[in-house]
């Protein structure tokens, strides 16, 4: 680990509070601070959802975390990141997830905090069941980000190295 100080790994059965997620990344050396919230959507594939349920493998789920935060600190020169993941049931509108990365300038931080959602969103094993309208449940995978909606953003050392 480069910088910062090993953030504790969490999976909560708790509302996920945004200022509590910002407030545990502030570091007066970050010149900035992105926080990534994912809700429980109210459709999803046409299905019209009531709720989502979050089962996880918590040990391994726990130690991924702490593994993601740690290449985080070892990829960008952040000065601290939080990932928090909820689990039990959640209803329409609630927060999931929550990703906060503080860093001496934005571009490493949403860099960072893109990377970390990414691979919560792929390698966490935390499954999720929809509990449908009407009645009815579908187990969902996870959604990996689509590369083709955004272009890929340099990060400052190879930016400069464009310019020079």
């Amino acid at each position: 680990m480069r910088r910062g100080t090993a953030a504790a790994a969490h999976l909560t059965r708790r509302r996920i509070d945004p200022a509590e997620v910002v407030n545990s990344v502030k570091d007066d050396r970050a010149g900035g601070v992105v926080l990534f919230l994912g809700t429980v959507r109210s459709v999803n594939e046409g299905h019209s959802v009531e709720s989502l349920e979050y089962q996880a493998y918590r040990a391994m789920a726990e130690k991924r975390i702490r593994e993601i935060e740690a290449e985080v600190r070892e990829r960008w020169p952040v000065k601290k990141v939080k990932i928090l993941h909820r689990e039990g049931s959640l209803p329409v509108g609630e927060i999931s997830v929550a990703v906060a990365v503080s860093s001496e300038h934005r571009e490493e931080a949403f860099e960072a905090c893109r990377f970390a959602i990414g691979t919560v969103k792929h390698s966490l094993p935390v499954w999720k069941r929809e509990k449908i309208v009407g009645g009815g449940e579908l187990w969902v995978e996870g959604e990996p980000i689509r590369e083709a909606r955004t272009r890929a953003t340099p990060s400052r050392e190879s930016a400069r190295k464009q310019v020079a």
